[in-house]
């Protein structure tokens, strides 16, 4: 999490420094992993693998729903099939690695490997954070103006709303690494986490890593504070239209077609917050790795339940698969 927004606790000019006079060449680091007791690692490693599997077939199965049931080929399912595949990635950038150093003790990760973990982390974490918004907009334009929603989410600005995510978020981790590209480390190796986390690796560095946090607390700050602002944006004049709605029934449906976004977004920038707001300073590292296992292994497996719980269409097309699925097996 720490990678789109992270906490302002980066080593002094001296520390760096002092570190210079033991650099040496690093090819490989060492990740520490989960804050757990050795005899609780076959404990975990149980749990974090059934949370991972569930995440990828909740997801395809949001997605298959989505592809067979042309009711669904809507601008609304449409983004959600993709936040869907963009969750199952982000998950699978961090969790089989952890699950691999969990069952194999061997903690080490090559340079390499640990600089594109890092940039596709931080791809998935933008996509997610800017198909939210996108997925507001899109429930604005529904509800606030249904007479020409047809018209003003037409398939191509769909697809150029899908395209500038992705160019965006590549943009945004591409720069990370290239700039990251120019540091050099020393010695101490060490990331005390269970993925390769930016602020963990500038931490790392002997080098001057100001333009890094620079482009951090700018385009990072941008890519978090601008997306929240236009789902507020949205949600507001929604609440706006549904408060001039007469009728119990229509309220209703606007908020039908809302909750299961709305509390997807809540999930998402609430562990957000709990990331910035309140985790730990100092040594201690275990309440942001905590924070950490929340946003990258729990958001993205209960987005397919909320989605297919709360939302009306999705569970009658899940009715309707099931159904079909009998009858064929009969």
């Amino acid at each position: 999490m720490s990678l789109i927004f992270p906490l302002p606790s980066f080593p002094s000019r001296q520390e760096r420094s002092m570190r210079r006079e033991n650099q040496s060449s690093v090819s490989q680091f060492f990740l520490l992993g989960l804050p757990i007791h050795p005899e609780q690692q076959g404990m975990f490693f149980a749990l974090f693998l059934g949370m991972y599997l569930t995440t990828v077939l909740g997801n395809l199965l949001i997605i298959l729903l989505i592809r067979l049931d042309p009711r669904l080929h809507t601008p609304m399912y449409f983004f959600l099939s993709h936040l869907a595949l963009t969750d199952i990635s982000f998950s699978s950038v961090t969790v089989p690695k952890m699950l691999m150093n969990m069952q194999t003790q061997d903690q080490s990760i090559s340079s390499a490997h640990c600089v594109t973990q890092m940039f596709f982390f931080i791809i998935f974490a933008c996509i997610d954070n800017l198909l939210l918004t996108v997925m507001a907009y899109d429930r604005y334009v529904a509800i606030c103006h249904p007479l020409h929603y047809t018209f003003l989410m037409r398939e191509e600005l769909c697809l150029c709303l899908l395209a500038g995510s992705w160019l965006l978020s590549c943009a945004y981790a591409l720069t990370h690494t290239l700039l990251l590209a120019q540091l050099y480390f020393c010695a101490d190796n060490i990331i005390p986490h269970f993925f390769c986390d930016l602020a963990a690796l500038l931490k790392l560095s002997c080098s001057d890593t100001s333009l890094n946090e620079l482009f951090i607390f700018s385009a990072g700050a941008a890519v978090v504070i601008f997306p929240l602002c236009g789902i507020l944006v949205s949600y507001g004049h929604i609440g706006v239209s549904i408060l001039k709605v007469p009728s119990t029934k229509g309220i209703c449906k606007a908020l039908s077609t809302c909750g299961s976004h709305l509390s997807v977004v809540s999930l998402f920038y609430g562990t957000m917050m709990a990331v910035y707001l309140f985790s730990s300073s100092g040594q201690s590292h275990d309440k942001d790795i905590i924070a950490s296992v929340m946003y990258t292994v729990v958001t993205p497996m209960l987005n397919p339940f909320i989605y297919s719980l709360r939302n009306r269409d999705m569970t009658l097309a899940l009715r309707i698969l099931f159904r079909n699925s009998n009858l064929f097996a009969k």
